[in-house]
Parts: structure tokens; sequence; C-alpha cells
């Protein structure tokens, strides 16, 4: 078993819902970092969902097995606003009490080194402006061709991650210059290929319309507004431990995402030549998303759905 670490001075931040099970997994793994500060943000029940509010205030009891010296600090919503809204507001609440956090999911299960890892970026990319969001999660950590601890990437995935207020402080949930940034040649400017151009133009066509019950491609637009990018781990550092029927999203527990193996991540870290995207290391987790097909059938052929799964996972 990998040796654990004691986080020297990051917050933790949990957000979660109405599944104790998981939650207390998730909970365990922070439990052995003992972070000095520890904010749980919770969505309510849903008044037509027969007994909800009990597994809701189940998980939420779990915060009072804190034994180690802990400030805990709550944010519990006492009626269900759903994913989009519960998420972004729950965060600017924890970006409101602290200047850095590492974010977990109540399904989303690290590995010891996360912590550690987390901890070493917050600190090295602290005033970086250039980096808004630090991952946990590589779906194809194996075919990873680089020689470094991590690499920069477009891609923002949300299974285990940190940040800092400086960067959520610009999460605009209102998407306000998207209609005139739509057809100007921005997405064009970001991205590789014309697939993941058409791909993100209609994610974000339904995230400014509310069309999409979830936060993170609001987080994903205001990031490239800044040309920002995330830091991506060499190794897989989370494994999604919440696909199945009780899932809000992910309901297939045969998913290939479900329960990734963990890896360690080799200590001291080796550090990228410079803050520049991999597009490399980025073209190659589209095509992994995407295997045998042309670019112009990726076009044709579920295209959204698949950069869904890679911008949000």
């Amino acid at each position: 078993m990998p040796e654990h670490y004691t986080l020297q001075s990051t917050a933790v931040a949990m957000l979660i819902f109405n599944r104790p099970m998981t939650t207390q997994r998730v909970f365990d793994a922070v439990r052995k970092a003992r972070p000095p500060r520890l904010l749980i943000v919770a969505d309510g029940p849903r008044p037509n969902r027969s007994g909800e509010a009990t597994i809701c205030q189940a998980a939420r009891s779990i915060v009072h097995q804190v034994d180690w010296p802990c400030e805990v600090l709550t944010h519990f919503s006492e009626k269900n606003l759903g994913c989009r809204i519960r998420v972004s507001s729950g965060l600017d609440w924890v970006f409101s009490q602290v200047e850095e956090a590492i974010i977990l999911e109540d399904d989303c299960l690290p590995h010891p080194d996360f912590f550690r890892y987390c901890e070493k970026m917050l600190a090295r990319y602290r005033d970086d402006e250039r980096v808004h969001m630090v991952r946990g999660g590589h779906f194809f950590a194996d075919q990873y061709p680089g020689k470094h601890s991590y690499h920069f990437s477009r891609w923002y995935h949300i299974w285990g991650w940190a940040s800092w207020a400086r960067a959520w402080r610009y999460n605009d949930v209102t998407m306000q210059r998207w209609p005139e940034l739509r057809e100007s040649g921005w997405l064009e400017s970001l991205l590789p290929n014309p697939a993941m151009v058409s791909a993100a133009r209609e994610i974000f066509d339904g995230s400014h319309a509310h069309q999409i019950d979830t936060w993170e491609y609001y987080w994903v637009y205001s990031s490239w507004l800044r040309n920002a990018l995330a830091i991506c781990p060499a190794v897989n550092m989370i494994s999604n431990i919440g696909f199945g029927a009780d899932a809000t999203h992910f309901t297939r527990e045969d998913h290939p995402h479900s329960e990734l193996a963990w890896q360690a991540m080799p200590f001291p870290l080796q550090h990228p030549d410079s803050v520049a995207v991999d597009i490399d290391a980025d073209l190659q987790e589209w095509r992994n998303l995407n295997p045998g097909q042309t670019r112009i059938q990726r076009m044709r052929s579920g295209i959204s759905r698949r950069l869904r799964k890679l911008l949000a996972d």
C-alpha cells in the first residue's frame, strides 16, 4: 500500500449529494491526508424522490467523523439546486473561504500521491495566470509519451482536481460573450482540428442556453477565454467509483472509465521546460476517445457526446 501524505497547508473541498457509501470511501482517503481545512458542499434532496432526504443526511453526517486537527466548514443547501447551480455556487463559496483547494466529488477516489502532487502544483503555479487547474485523472496514462511528470492540456477533467481563487474568479456562468465569439474563429485558434471545434461549439451552445444541467462547461469556457491551461499528470491518480444506476451522469457500470486503476506518481517531480499546451498529447486523447474514425467521420457521428466526456470527465 502506498505511503500516505499529510497535507501541509492545502484545504480539501468535497462535493457531496446522496451517496453515503461512495462519500465514505472518499472521506476515508481524505482523512489519511489530514487537511488542515475541510469544506463540504452538499445539494439538497429532490422533493419527488422518496427517501432521498434520509440518504442525503447520511452523506452529510460523515463530516462528524473528522478526528484530526481540522477546521470544518459546511455549505449545505436545504433544497435541490441541481448539478449546474449547486456546484458552481458551492465552489464560489469554497474560493471565498480559501485561496486554493483540492476538490473531490463524492465518487472520485484519489491515490495517496494525489494530495502531495496537488499541493506541490498549487505552490509552483500559484501566481501563474497561464494555469487554471491541476488535474488528477488521466484516462490514457499508459500511452503518455512524455518524459516529464505532467504536461499542459486544454482538457479540464474534473475527476479530482485543484485550483486557485485567482482562477475561479473568472468563472462566468452566463457565458456572456459566447454569442459574439461563436463564429469569430476563437475556437479555431484554440483547438487543433475542426472536429473538436464543431463539438465544442455544440456544447457551449447547450450550456449558454442552460440546456445541460452541469457546471463544468462554464469553467472550461471561462478558462479558455483567458487562454489558460490545465496540468495533466503523466499517471492516473483518480478512480471513479460512482458509475451505476444511482449516478447523475454515468449510469453504465461497465463504462470503460469506471474504476480506472490507480498509478503512483514518482517523486521528485520532473517539470516541463515551458508552460505550453502539449498538442500531441491532447490529440492522442482525442484519438483514443474516437477510435477508428477519420476526421470527417468524427464530425458526423457522436462527436458532441464524446467531446462532452473528454472535457468534463
